[in-house]
């Protein structure tokens, strides 16, 4: 079944190997690639496949024995037998994580195989993370496990049919051999299996990758691994825009500075670009390094990930994320300051105040222009363009904030909202749309007091006798957090459902009245009412999901998938595959008509209680207690 695949490994000829055959880790100076073997696995497996992925490379389903392809697709992607024609290879990179320059990186777990020619010649490289040590590896043993590996591997492929830019996912595999892992950095290892995931994009380079150039960095005084070679810089540079901006290369062959200068134009639109995709679906990455910032402006490097359930503009993804760097309401700025790193690495390819220049003029200008864009569709806005609309859509997750509302499926129902609704229907529908918004048990889950007391009154003294001090060991920011939390918990405690409803509706009916407002402005510009109706209902259903990736679905699958029981990882794919369909051929089990019990009794759910949470739902009261690193 594998045999078709055709490989032709463009990168490995355009740029420089390691010709050294040292193994182990080590630093790898002028280079962007070292040749690697990647390591055998015990009794691999298949968990699944995504047959859209794999068509990219010409791979078709199977037609005689699916059987026999599911054990060759393990054996090969694996790592535990190597195709003909791949090449492996891990790829030479430096970042900065979390504001720092940290030296050499690298692909540290995932490896080149090479690229494969699809059936219109384009070209794919393909990659196996998580298949063994490479001199990039530094401590850590090159492997990722099943919990990570099913979320990358669905991630990749919901971003996908969401619409939104990202690198793909082929297959996962899973095998008994295990590594041990620290999840919470809290001093309980669990023992874990070792799990593959076939990674596809036209290229793997990313910011990070033009970063191997830096001098010692001012701050942390370390360096990237080929300072001073410029001549490895200006092959980089003319393989990446002859090969993914070929229409650059063109336009500019005569003129390097004006060509580098295109291509940081267009790297810059499309990053913003695509974080405007983000923000408009809820999703958070959680480890915004420039090392994990493609060149060619895919989501790339799912780990901490989350889509945002209850709409919060501070949510954190990354457990790991003390400072909040990456939150949500950040993401547009740290993209923004990356892409500054980024042209700090080109020079002296292209001028820095060229490239500041550009950054300055067109990253903002294109993330409000797509945001808007996207937020109109989501609200059915498709006839005129209003200047009011930036502030009715602020205005909505304002109220959504308030309200404590569900991202997506806030903006699920609103497209069955409509200008001339009667009384009684609009009172179901603020109904079905209160019901969304968090209860007061699940307000409690959030703003529960997570300090000790002691350490908190320990800490406020500490910033008072001195603030020194307290700037090394704690920030403001997480302080001022505790003391809200406190607040709102105390108020939490006087506060009824009905008191919580009543303001609830409150908020949400002056929003609406608001929204039916700009609707009627719509309608009243448009000759045929009904077919406006009916256009702005499909475009609102057509980019609002009524399925993401969310924790809780996530962890059902992985709970499965380590008992041995790879159905739901199979069953989420399909899912996501249509995220703004009704789920017809899923046994959907419908909401129960009584309320959850207490925290604590959901906290210690039983899997069978798990399960009859729908896809679509938003969490129930034990997703809370996920925390992902």
């Amino acid at each position: 079944w594998l045999g078709a695949l055709r490989f032709d490994n463009l990168a490995l000829r355009s740029l420089p190997v390691d010709a050294s055959e040292e193994g182990g880790p080590r630093t790898v100076p002028g280079a962007c690639f070292v040749r690697v073997r990647p390591s055998p696995l015990q009794n691999p497996r298949l968990v699944a496949m995504s047959l859209p992925a794999l068509a990219l490379l010409g791979l078709e389903a199977p037609a005689s024995d699916p059987a026999e392809a599911e054990a060759e697709a393990a054996l090969f992607f694996s790592g535990n037998r190597v195709l003909a024609g791949a090449e492996p290879a891990a790829h030479c990179y430096c970042g900065h994580q979390f504001g720092s320059f940290a030296g050499q990186l690298g692909d540290g777990a995932a490896m080149y195989l090479g690229e494969v020619l699809g059936p219109r010649g384009e070209r794919w490289e393909i990659q196996l993370k998580g298949a063994g040590i490479t001199p990039f590896s530094r401590q850590a043993d090159g492997r990722k496990v099943l919990r990570s590996s099913i979320r990358e591997f669905l991630c990749s492929e919901a971003m996908f049919h969401l619409g939104i830019p990202t690198t793909r996912a082929g297959t996962c595999v899973t095998s008994d051999s295990r590594v041990v892992r620290d999840i919470f950095y809290d001093g309980n290892p669990k023992n874990e299996r070792c799990t593959v995931v076939l990674r596809i994009a036209s290229t793997f380079i990313r910011f990070g990758s033009f970063e191997i150039f830096k001098p010692p960095d001012e701050y942390t005084g370390r360096k990237g691994p080929s300072v001073d070679r410029n001549d490895i810089r200006i092959q980089m540079l003319d393989y990446v825009i002859s090969t993914f901006y070929p229409e650059i290369q063109e336009a500019y062959s005569d003129n390097t500075i004006q060509r580098n200068a295109a291509f940081f134009k267009e790297i810059t639109k499309r990053t913003a670009r695509l974080v405007a995709e983000w923000q408009c679906v809820g999703f958070c990455h959680g480890v915004l390094n420039t090392d994990n910032m493609s060149i060619v402006g895919l989501t790339i490097d799912y780990g901490p990930f989350g889509f945002m359930d209850r709409y919060d503009p501070e949510h954190i993804c990354n457990g790991s994320d003390n400072t909040g760097r990456y939150a949500y309401n950040k993401q547009p700025e740290i993209c923004k300051w990356n892409l500054g790193k980024l042209a700090e690495a080109l020079v002296p390819e292209l001028p820095l105040e060229i490239s500041q220049l550009i950054l300055e003029d067109e990253y903002d200008a294109e993330f409000e222009k797509h945001y808007l864009q996207k937020m109109r569709k989501k609200l059915g806005l498709i006839q005129l363009e209003l200047e009011e609309d930036s502030k009715l859509v602020s205005e909505l997750l304002e109220t959504m904030h308030l309200s404590a509302g569900d991202f997506t499926n806030i903006f699920y129902l609103l497209s069955s909202f409509s200008v001339d609704i009667d009384p009684s229907k609009f009172e179901d529908f603020l109904e079905k749309l209160t019901s969304q918004c968090a209860s007061v048990e699940e307000l409690k889950v959030v703003f529960k007091p997570q300090m000790d007391p002691r350490q908190l009154s320990m800490m406020l003294m500490l910033a008072q006798s001195n603030p020194q001090l307290f700037a090394l060991i704690g920030t403001k920011a997480n302080i001022n957090k505790e003391l809200e939390r406190i607040e709102q918990f105390s108020k939490l405690q006087q506060l009824t459902a009905d008191d919580l409803l009543s303001r609830n509706k409150r908020h949400w009916k002056e929003w609406l009245e608001k929204y039916r407002v700009r609707l009627q402005k719509e309608m009243e510009s448009v000759g045929n009412a009904d077919a406006w109706n009916t256009e702005r209902v499909k475009v609102m259903k057509s980019n609002n999901p009524k399925y993401i990736l969310r924790n809780y679905i996530a962890q059902n699958a992985i709970e499965a998938a380590e008992n041995g029981d790879f159905s739901e990882v199979r069953n989420v794919l399909k899912l996501l595959e249509h995220p703004f369909q009704e789920a017809e051929d899923f046994q959907e089990v419908k909401e129960d008509a009584e309320e959850e019990g207490a925290t604590a009794a959901a906290a210690v759910c039983s899997q069978e209680n798990r399960s009859r949470q729908p896809y679509c739902s938003k969490p129930p009261l034990w997703a809370s207690e996920l925390c992902v690193t």
